[in-house]
């Protein structure tokens, strides 16, 4: 882990509705993990605790009225490259459930995590990233720790990087090249998960804070939380509200993935949001822990 001393910083981002206004926070140090939660080490945690994640486990009926019974089997949200172009307004054309998905088996039952042991942990809903931070003596996040975290002491920048998408002409980051979604040119080197550690870490020594996989954070989401947010250690609004989805409880999500880019999901950007239903997880979707 990394200590960060805390401070204060301008949290948000004029670019997007949700990240405005852009805002004073202050922050009390603390430490975070220096890189995303790894498949080894959640399999550690596993093995001690024999945790089952949302993933791994039976549906429940009454919670899916709608749905056969014969589909009725556990899963998750797989990317799956579409073979050629397609309208960016429905994402069910790259997001599919697959029956068997999970942390285990990333893109479905008869893929593994053997080899990719460095690589992040992704299937992981919010409650599943909850019960190994406990485990392991940590917590998540909260959400204005991420982005102080993610700055690196710097403020007013496009990128947390800096103000260049490419810095001297390289990719700084694990996101998407080419034309989303049917086409990945994979200029930085993966056309999906990296190894933890693959690019530069930040001027607080963290690795993988843009890019990668999305990660939790412990606060609710609300789109209009800015407007209303403590100055000292925000810990985010009592209740969750997504106008998307209005009967959804939601928690942010920092940080972008792999399948960010500039045609689509620009939210890897500096005090960019995203947000995610707390039982469900995907392909690009992890976590770090604090303390």
């Amino acid at each position: 882990m990394v200590w960060l001393q805390g401070g204060t910083y301008e949290m948000g981002s004029d670019e997007f509705a949700d990240a405005r206004p852009v805002h004073p926070v202050s922050v009390k140090g603390f430490w975070m993990d220096e890189h995303e939660v790894t498949n080894a080490q959640f399999a550690q945690f596993v093995k001690a605790t024999g945790y089952k994640t949302v993933a791994e486990r039976p549906l429940d009926a009454a919670d899916y009225p709608d749905v056969p019974a014969d589909q009725l089997v556990p899963g998750s949200a797989v990317f799956i490259q579409p073979a050629s172009a397609v309208s960016l307004n429905n994402p069910l054309q790259w997001w599919k459930y697959v029956p068997g998905a999970s942390w285990q088996h990333p893109t479905g039952p008869q893929s593994t995590i053997n080899g990719h042991e460095n690589e992040p942990v992704v299937h992981v809903s919010f409650d599943d990233a909850v019960a190994y931070a406990k485990w392991a003596g940590k917590r998540l996040p909260t959400e204005a720790e991420w982005e102080f975290a993610a700055r690196g002491g710097a403020n007013n920048q496009t990128y947390y990087w800096g103000n260049e998408l490419k810095p001297k002409g390289r990719w700084v980051a694990n996101i998407h090249q080419g034309h989303f979604p049917e086409k990945n040119t994979q200029e930085d080197g993966f056309a999906g998960v990296a190894s933890v550690k693959s690019f530069p870490a930040n001027a607080y020594g963290l690795y993988d804070m843009e890019g990668n996989v999305w990660e939790w954070c412990q606060d609710l989401y609300r789109p209009d939380y800015y407007s209303q947010s403590p100055k000292s250690n925000p810990q985010g609004p009592d209740d969750s509200y997504d106008p998307d989805e209005p009967g959804a409880v939601k928690r942010v999500q920092r940080g972008g993935s792999f399948l960010c880019s500039d045609q689509y999901c620009i939210r890897y950007k500096a005090g960019s949001r995203g947000k995610g239903e707390v039982s469900s997880g995907s392909n690009n979707l992890g976590f770090r822990c604090v303390r």
